[in-house]
């Protein structure tokens, strides 16, 4: 693609989550959506391939859906209380609907079934565009209007920390497993968003970090499914060591990053006396720390160091850029000491 093309269409990203960032009204915050949205279609269609295109069709009308959705919500809760604000949603009726449509935008379970197809269409980069700064905008709308409808977001929460496992036990493909693994993190944002947003901000800020340093380290070594993964020691040996780290990060496990959000989510749920919520979110968490132990197997103990196989892929020197790489995968073994710190910055 043209670079100034590139450039402009990554402005127009920026700039469509900026405007959805800034806005009180509703009618302004749908335009930064459609903006969000437009500005992403020729980036995820730029390869020609038709999975690809496929995957572009697919996630533009599932956008396009969810936009109708929260614009016919905006509007019906402005016909009925007179209020445009986004913090003004008093009405159960729009408040619900506007809920569902975020959902879908983001690929809450159980209007999930878009996201794995559609990130297995694209390339890692765009995959990486599409899991990450894709949910800013939707989530900001989220603790904006903080909903109140306690029902909804706990089944809305559980059903996609149990889908976002149950669907990534019997995936080799790596950009699906990554889809369903994203699908459960926002389950857990999901359940905490009524009673701490500032939990839900921690939560999104930590799965940011994590699934950032999981995707370069896959663009790194050229890896898309589970056979490629257990070669790739040859191309990059230490990264091959803090890769089962960052997995087991994402998976929730002490002292790494991935423990905080879900060990803080854990004890607010008990303060609210829900330990029936709470005992099923960590029991879900097991399935998917079953599949992220399944991608550490398959990269650290499958090949041997002798083996003819293991050797093929020479050691040439890549291009990619190693920094960003480099500062996510340390952030996301490193921060559980500093939550205090983070609280404390979220708080303010």
């Amino acid at each position: 693609m043209n670079p100034y093309v590139l450039s402009t269409l990554l402005f127009g990203l920026g700039l469509g989550t900026t405007i959805t960032f800034a806005s009180s009204h509703w009618l302004l915050a749908w335009m930064g959506l459609e903006m969000n949205t437009l500005a992403i279609i020729p980036i995820m269609a730029q390869h020609h391939h038709p999975r690809a295109v496929e995957a572009t069709t697919k996630y533009f009308l599932t956008q396009a859906t969810a936009a109708a959705m929260l614009l016919f919500a905006s509007t019906t809760n402005a016909w009925l209380t007179g209020q445009w604000e986004i913090q003004q949603m008093t009405h159960p009726f729009p408040t619900t609907i506007i809920t569902l449509a975020l959902a879908l935008k983001i690929g809450l379970a159980p209007v999930h079934s878009w996201l794995p197809e559609v990130l297995q269409g694209f390339d890692l980069t765009t995959g990486l565009i599409l899991s990450t700064w894709q949910k800013l905008a939707p989530f900001a709308l989220l603790l904006q209007m903080q909903p109140t409808e306690p029902t909804l977001l706990i089944i809305l929460g559980l059903s996609s920390t149990l889908i976002g496992g149950w669907g990534g036990l019997n995936q080799t493909q790596l950009r699906k497993v990554l889809a369903y693994s994203s699908i459960a993190h926002l389950g857990w944002m999901i359940l905490i968003l009524q009673f701490s947003p500032t939990l839900t901000l921690l939560a999104l800020l930590t799965y940011l970090i994590m699934t950032s340093s999981m995707f370069l380290t896959f663009k790194l070594n050229k890896c898309t499914n589970i056979n490629s993964l257990s070669i790739s020691w040859t191309k990059a040996p230490a990264l091959t060591c803090l890769t089962p780290l960052i997995l087991l990060s994402l998976g929730g496990l002490p002292p790494l990053t991935g423990f905080m959000p879900k060990w803080l989510i854990l004890q607010e749920l008990t303060k609210q006396e829900l330990p029936g919520t709470a005992t099923l979110a960590a029991l879900t968490a097991l399935l998917s720390l079953y599949f992220y132990l399944r991608l550490s197997y398959a990269m650290t103990l499958t090949m041997a160091p002798n083996n003819l196989t293991g050797t093929t892929p020479w050691r040439l020197y890549h291009t990619q850029l190693t920094l960003p790489l480099a500062t996510f995968a340390m952030l996301t073994l490193l921060l559980l000491p500093l939550t205090p710190l983070m609280l404390a910055l979220l708080n303010s």
